[in-house]
């Protein structure tokens, strides 16, 4: 089955920015509220892909949107979040008092 354009350029695009292009999948839904273009990744390029705020994800997003417009589709993308990839809650703030009784001096 061949790869629709917005798939390949995904692919493509992603493959050039992550270490392990091997692991790159992207998964292609389409429904009545446009395209759905799900991708995995290998955990240890999570960073590289999302960027510094997620400033490189936002990028590849409005490239994609560009894609679609000119072959006349929405299209959107979800980055899956790999298994356990989800980093710890910090912990909340606490007084500078709290912070010293903490130290064991």
């Amino acid at each position: 089955m061949a790869k629709a354009k917005d798939q390949e350029f995904l692919e493509s695009l992603v493959e050039g920015i992550v270490n392990n292009p091997k692991d790159v999948k992207i998964e292609r839904i389409v429904d009545e509220m446009g395209v759905l273009l799900t991708l995995k990744v290998n955990p240890e390029d999570m960073g590289a892909l999302i960027g510094r705020g997620g400033s490189t994800a936002g990028a590849i997003r409005t490239l994609l949107r560009i894609v679609g417009a000119k072959n006349n589709a929405r299209v959107n993308l979800k980055i899956e979040e790999p298994e356990g990839g989800k980093r710890p809650v910090r912990d909340e703030k606490k007084d500078v008092d709290s912070v010293v009784d903490d130290l064991k001096i």
